[in-house]
Parts: structure tokens; sequence; C-alpha cells
């Protein structure tokens, strides 16, 4: 495995959280530096629902940076 294309391939955004969906363990999110575009994507299950309030900063790791889809929430702080 090429470990170098390994790390170039994904891409950590920091995201602001507007909505947790606590059924469907998904958000909606709007990415840092972005007006416009809100994502609703899947969260790690490792993050407690408690923890999903809305305003705060979430990381979010794009597997696939050409598919927003291809996204997930792995980590939440307060700003």
């Amino acid at each position: 495995m090429n470990l170098k294309f390994l790390f170039w391939s994904e891409v950590i955004k920091k995201a602001i959280l507007k909505s947790f969906d606590a059924g469907s363990y998904t958000a909606t999110v709007q990415i840092v530096g972005s007006l416009s575009s809100w994502l609703e994507v899947p969260v790690s299950r490792a993050i407690p629902s408690a923890e999903m309030a809305s305003g705060r900063a979430c990381a979010l790791l794009f597997l696939d940076p050409s598919n927003p889809r291809d996204s997930v929430i792995v980590a939440v702080w307060t700003p």
C-alpha cells in the first residue's frame, strides 16, 4: 500500500453542527468558510449523542474529497 497516497486521499475539514438526528445518527453541518453549503452526514457512533449540540465545532473526515456524501463526523468540541 502506498502510504503517501493514503494520507493525501482523505481530507479533514472543520464544520459547525447545525442539527443532529439521534434516530439515524446523522447531522447537518456547515463547513467553516462556506456560507450556503450545508451537508447531512453520518456521525461516528463513538461520539455520544449528548455531545451533539447545535453550534459545536466538529471534524468532518472526507474519505473521498470529490464526494461530500462520503464523509463522517469524527470529533466534536466547543469552540
